[in-house]
């Protein structure tokens, strides 16, 4: 497979070179692109937006959660969550990632702020299920099961932030407007857009590496999350 990839990688620069001769030279990253590369690279940059957006969303929904955090801001958290190196290891939340993270946020006693692990956990299973790459090239590949659980992990975690209160009946995180609120279903929206992106890309996965999902028969009320990996 090494091998393979060193004779494919000294072709494309080859084809890369001899352009110049004639004085022009294509991106050699175009070169190393599919369609379907160039198609999970805008999937992705979608998803990381809309992950963004949410972020914000839930913690102006929820300001007490960043009051649980003095020296926490909506910026610090932003910058925690989205850094350059991906990482999203804090020893805040026990170094927990992925599921564990999202069911820390939902647990009933836990006293921190809700929103980081929750975020950290379903922005780390999301990019687990595009194998932690930030940009795809000919000879990468995507499992499509992981992409379609982390779509169904998705409903069930909606599902949870709708029904999991504390000892006042009151929802552990806001999200969509409450019975006496002005109608406010844009979390609705952001989750529903995430959902999309993933089941979308777990079809083109399969359909272009000839793989087979397995479609469970799935109720985000009774269901756990699914595996999906890092």
């Amino acid at each position: 497979m090494l091998q393979n990839r060193f004779l494919f990688v000294l072709a494309v620069l080859v084809l890369f070179l001899l352009p110049a001769c004639n004085g022009s030279k294509p991106q050699l990253s175009k070169l190393m692109k599919s369609d379907i590369d160039m198609v999970t690279d805008a999937h992705l940059g979608q998803v990381e937006s809309l992950l963004k957006e949410l972020t914000r969303k839930l913690y102006r929904r929820n300001p007490r959660e960043l009051k649980k955090s003095p020296q926490a801001s909506l910026e610090s958290r932003q910058r925690q969550l989205f850094a350059a190196d991906w990482s999203l290891d804090f020893a805040e939340i026990g170094h927990k990632r992925g599921i564990p993270a999202i069911l820390l946020g939902l647990e009933p006693d836990y006293q921190g702020d809700r929103v980081f692990p929750i975020m950290v956990g379903l922005i780390s299973m999301l990019r687990s299920s595009y194998n932690n790459q930030r940009e795809f090239f000919l000879l990468d590949s995507l499992e499509p099961q992981k992409l379609y659980n982390s779509a169904r992990n998705i409903e069930v975690l909606v599902w949870r932030l709708k029904t999991r209160l504390d000892q006042n009946g009151q929802p552990l995180l806001l999200t969509n407007s409450l019975p006496d609120e002005k109608s406010n279903l844009s979390y609705e929206r952001l989750f529903g857009k995430l959902i999309a992106h993933q089941d979308m890309m777990a079809q083109i996965a399969a359909e272009k590496w000839d793989r087979v999902i397995n479609r469970v028969v799935h109720s985000a009320a009774t269901s756990v999350f699914l595996p999906v990996g890092f």
